[in-house]
């Protein structure tokens, strides 16, 4: 089991920014896939943003569509994933979660509703409040 570790939550303003990072050790996540993913009160938990490994995997930063031109997922480091999310509302108000793909070397599926299977280790969550 690969340990994963979220933090950067809070509570922040409608229009504001928050920046998430996902966090690991003894374990290079440069090469492999992750992803973030969230889950509203009484809804199922969705994906946000995957990025690819870059030695082997495209490389490539996918997004889906509520979150496409506000969040920007990103590495920071070997071991550090970044989710920068600015404009926030009221409707991205979560727990986020982030997600390694055990495979080594993948790419993330264009189809953001795969993201959720392909990933194997899992971080305990991390809270994000927007207030209107």
């Amino acid at each position: 089991q690969v340990p994963l570790v979220e933090s950067g939550g809070g509570s922040v303003q409608s229009g504001g920014s928050l920046r998430l990072s996902c966090a690991t050790s003894g374990y290079t996540l440069d090469y492999y896939a992750v992803a973030w993913f969230r889950q509203a009160p009484g809804k199922q938990r969705e994906g946000v943003a995957c990025i690819s490994s870059g030695d082997i995997g495209d490389g490539l930063a996918y997004y889906v569509d509520s979150t496409k031109g506000r969040f920007t997922i990103s590495r920071d480091n070997a071991n550090t994933v970044i989710l920068q999310m600015d404009n926030l509302k009221s409707e991205d108000t979560a727990v986020y979660y982030c997600a390694a793909d055990p495979r080594f070397g993948r790419s993330c599926s264009k189809n953001s509703n795969t993201w959720k299977d392909d990933m194997g280790y899992w971080g305990k969550g991390t809270l994000v409040t927007v207030s209107s």
